[in-house]
């Protein structure tokens, strides 16, 4: 979490979005974004939070996907830091 934002990254959650993504969420907002290009997939959230999402996912990206596939295959992630 950072600036408002959650962030979460699913168990076995490759069947309905089959590209590598987090969902986020800010005040009543909640979005899928894939995570190679911060594209929002489903949903919304605020532009100057979608910006500060972007930042973070490109800084974190390395750190992201080899979350993304240990969530897939059920194994423990690790924390990212936050962004400052």
């Amino acid at each position: 979490m950072f600036y408002g934002i959650i962030v979460s990254i699913y168990y076995f959650d490759n069947k309905q979005y089959r590209l590598p993504h987090i969902h986020v969420a800010y005040d009543e907002q909640e979005a899928v974004v894939s995570i190679p290009d911060g594209v929002v997939i489903e949903g919304e959230i605020q532009v100057n939070k979608m910006k500060l999402l972007q930042a973070w996912i490109e800084i974190h990206k390395d750190e992201l996907m080899a979350n993304w596939n240990l969530a897939v295959n059920g194994n423990k992630v690790f924390k990212i830091e936050p962004l400052k």
